[in-house]
């Protein structure tokens, strides 16, 4: 019961509050909005390129008459008209919208004709609209023809009281020449407008050949066509737009450099990039250059008039017009992007659409707009035909015809009796009631033949077209070659080739390169054959020219078009194409690695990762990288996720406080890994035993170190049985050892000893995985490199000594080695005959000392 106030009124019951989740009302109502504005707001129709707004205006103003051919009419009226009509909203909507179809440099068609102040290119506002005027502009009406013709659908307008059309039966393919920009919730789109001439020729060629792909169409439409001007520099990013409807254009203004009073130059721009404020662009420009973040500029004039843009920039008499006009495109607007995103509305839904489907939605709809007229025209070519028919009947009874109307007492009985008398239908007999005297001339009666004559070709023709599809696209090609000829013009944009779409590694032979990263982090590239093998023993040649201080300590071998990892001892990845690296002689010091990568002045690349492709997603998948650091951790991540390295670098391993990265490699995942410490000591295990971890992982133990100051040396997997493993002792001795040697262990075990470590030996600095097909490269401290075969290295026990490899001067010691491949050279015959010249250097060396009892059997020849 409802309970009763002290007047006798009642409160009402709560039976009609009805409890509502918030959360779930918020979310309902927030949907819809959201889908209001996507598609009643802020994309357009890939039919008609247009927004429900640009829509409106253009049907309105078709309503109240102001076509081409007529007077202008005041913008008030028809923003008022819309309004009231149409679009409920703001009239600042409706009116920026009118203004925007009549800026040339706004729409590269427009598609009103303004007159008054509509703004300007420099930013200013357009008059209000009391002061000015519109109408529509000829090809807008091509976007309008056949409206009547029931060729689109209606729905109603806000308040039920009007129709309005739900797209407009366009023949121009609007959203491609005009483009579109619009930001609605959670998605937006921006899309360039193109020429004309050059979108009805894709789309006539897409209407011949429906299977063209995206390239072949590309062969019409070469590219955005801006209302501004300008010019496109590079291709990649509108290569990238028209196959996936996403992509970044930049253009650029048009910009000429010419010399006045004998040797002065100044720099002229006579168009700038789509939709910048050139009055803007100019005042930040001054701002620029008061700041001296430009220099050489002495003066900025915009000499720009009724005839065209001109922005004078004059160069100082000590500056120099490409270096100042470089810095322009850098620092200001003269050179912009523009980031397509080709999202309209397909069916009432936002789709990514590339150009192939723009141009196919838009044949599409005109396809339909086409049948529908052909019905509409057929429909009333046969109520007319009907209605010839009869008359033909009157006039061939014409004399029974007048009798029977005389003898009719009204109208009604004269419209009955023909019916029934020459079984005439009741429009025929009306039509018949209806026709004045003079067309019971004999010149009347044979115009009404002929009328009927040509109705009934029309009727044929009309039929044969619905019946047949290659006629109805005949019809479309042969009114956009109208369109094109009517309204087609010369691109204003013109395209420029940047160096960033031609590949470079176009441009650059694949050869095999040496990398050297010096200790100071100096880093260079350098062809392989410049090194010069040399047989082992001998003295080398000089590799660097490095300072005293600072020495090679990484070569790596690749090819000029491999990808490089660079792994840095706290266990960052940063990603480099070996042809990026500079080039330099093998004396040359090279560049500071952080004038390169964008590493951290401290950070010291301590590995290195040779990629063949990092775009296969399959070879991404199936290999690993493999990382290890001194305090014996080792870590298995995918490839594939080091293979979108940022500018910034990323996190490849999360290493411990005291710990550093040491050494990575590329594995198959089936491999067998040998880590090996300074002690000496060599630790084998299978790399199945490391499950794959992530990026940001520190990984598991691989190692257990011999004492708090031992450390690891090196790692390698070994995959081949072909494969010997190479260790390297810092006094220059070295061997090779069978990998069976090194008996399979748990990871994490204290491993086995992998040479004979003295205090002649020193202790161990590298263990590499090598086969006869390939050449050690050996460099010291000091920079000496030399080259020898792994082939002259006979393959000795685990715990042997081994023999010599280089000799040294004073106290010396190796840095780096480096495998290489073998090639098929003569060995130098100048090293040779330095290598000839001191038996005792060069003479191998063998020591046949072992752990157990020093006997082997294995050394050859007697320590000196």
């Amino acid at each position: 019961m409802a309970e009763e106030t002290g007047n006798g009124d009642q409160l009402p019951t709560h039976d009609r509050i009805i409890p509502i989740n918030i959360e779930e009302e918020m979310k309902s109502a927030y949907i819809d909005y959201s889908m209001s504005v996507i598609v009643s707001r802020a994309l357009p129709d890939v039919r008609d390129g247009l927004k429900p707004v640009h829509r409106r205006v253009l049907f309105g103003m078709l309503d109240l008459g102001v076509t081409s051919n007529r007077p202008y009419k005041k913008s008030a009226r028809i923003v008022g008209d819309v309004l009231g009509k149409y679009h409920p909203h703001g009239d600042s909507s409706v009116y920026g919208a009118m203004v925007r179809m009549a800026q040339d440099w706004s729409l590269r068609y427009p598609l009103v004709d303004g007159q008054g102040n509509f703004g300007s290119i420099d930013g200013d506002n357009p008059a209000a609209m009391r002061y000015t005027e519109a109408r529509l502009k000829k090809i807008a009406e091509e976007m309008l023809a056949d409206i009547n013709k029931d060729t689109i659908d209606y729905q109603l307008n806000f308040d039920d009281s009007l129709e309005e059309p739900t797209v407009l039966p366009t023949k121009i393919p609007n959203l491609l020449v005009n483009g579109a920009s619009g930001i609605a919730v959670g998605m937006a789109t921006n899309m360039p407008p193109h020429n004309l001439r050059e979108v009805v020729d894709a789309t006539v060629a897409y209407i011949e050949n429906n299977d063209i792909d995206v390239a072949g169409l590309m062969q019409f439409v070469k590219a955005p066509d801006f209302p501004t001007g300008g010019t496109i520099y590079g291709y990649s990013g509108v290569h990238e737009a028209f196959e996936t409807g996403r992509g970044r254009i930049v253009m650029r203004a048009k910009a000429e450099i010419e010399t006045y009073k004998g040797d002065r130059e100044r720099i002229i721009v006579t168009e700038i990039p789509y939709m910048i404020n050139k009055a803007d662009m100019i005042e930040r420009t001054a701002e620029l250059v008061n700041e001296k973040k430009i220099e050489g500029i002495s003066e900025i004039r915009d000499e720009s008039d009724r005839e065209g843009m001109r922005i004078v920039y004059e160069i100082k008499r000590d500056g120099n017009a490409s270096i100042v006009l470089n810095n322009l495109f850098k620092y200001t607007a003269l050179q912009t992007s523009f980031s397509v995103n080709n999202i309209a509305l397909v069916n009432g839904r936002p789709m990514m659409l590339n150009l192939k489907d723009l141009i196919r939605h838009f044949v599409d709809h005109r396809h339909e707009v086409v049948i529908r007229r052909t019905k509409f025209e057929l429909a009333e070519a046969e109520k007319r035909a009907h209605i010839l028919e009869g008359l033909l009947i009157a006039l061939d009874h014409l004399d029974e015809v007048i009798r029977l109307i005389r003898a009719s007492a009204t109208p009604e009985d004269a419209r009955a009796g023909l019916m029934e008398q020459f079984g005439l239908s009741d429009i025929q007999a009306r039509a018949i009631l209806d026709m004045t005297l003079r067309r019971l001339t004999g010149l009347e009666r044979d115009k009404i033949k002929e009328e009927y004559a040509e109705l009934m070709k029309t009727i044929d023709y009309l039929k044969a077209v619905l019946a047949d599809e290659n006629l109805r696209m005949k019809i479309i090609t042969d009114e956009l070659l109208e369109v094109r000829e009517k309204y087609g013009d010369e691109r204003k944009t013109n395209i420029i080739h940047s160096a960033e779409d031609m590949r470079m590694e176009d441009f650059i032979v694949d050869e095999d390169v040496v990398i050297t990263i010096s200790h100071e982090g100096y880093i260079k590239r350098t062809p392989l054959a410049e090194y010069r093998k040399q047989g082992r023993g001998g003295k080398g040649s000089i590799g660097s020219s490095s300072r005293d201080e600072d020495f090679i300590e990484h070569i790596i071998t690749a090819s000029a078009h491999n990808y490089m990892l660079f792994f840095t001892e706290s266990g960052q990845c940063f990603w480099l194409r070996a042809f990026e690296i500079p080039e330099g002689s093998r004396t040359s010091k090279g560049r500071a690695i952080q004038n390169i990568i964008n590493i951290p002045k401290e950070e010291k690349i301590k590995a290195y990762i040779r990629v063949k492709n990092l775009k296969d997603q399959d070879y991404l998948e199936n290999n690993f990288i493999i990382m290890c650091t001194k305090k014996g951790v080792i870590k298995k991540t995918s490839l594939e996720a080091y293979s979108r390295p940022r500018a910034n670098g990323i996190n490849a391993i999360n290493i411990n406080e005291g710990d550093q990265l040491l050494e990575a490699c590329l594995t198959s995942g089936g491999a067998e890994i040998v880590m090996a410490l300074r002690s000496g000591r060599a630790i084998r295990f299978n790399e199945a035993t490391v499950r794959p971890m992530g990026r940001t992982a520190t990984g598991v133990r691989g190692i257990t170190l011999a004492s708090v100051k031992d450390e690891v040396v090196g790692m390698i997997s070994v995959d081949s049985p072909e494969v010997t493993v190479l260790v390297v002792s810092e006094k220059g001795y070295g061997k090779r050892t069978d990998i069976e040697d090194y008996r399979v262990t748990n990871r994490g075990g204290k491993g086995v000893k992998t040479i004979n470590v003295t205090e002649k030996t020193g202790q161990l600095v590298a263990i590499k995985d090598v086969t006869d097909k390939e050449d050690l490269m050996i460099i010291n401290r000091s920079g000496i490199v030399i080259r020898i075969g792994v082939a002259d290295l006979r393959i000795m026990g685990r715990a042997t000594q081994g023999v010599r490899l280089i000799t040294f001067k004073g106290d010396d010691e190796i840095a780096s080695i480096a495998k290489v491949d073998r090639e098929e050279e003569i060995v130098d015959a100048e090293i040779t005959e330095i290598a000839g010249t001191d038996e005792a250097e060069t003479a191998p060396e063998e020591d046949n000392s072992t752990e157990e009892n020093n006997t082997t059997g294995e050394g050859s020849l007697p320590e000196e």
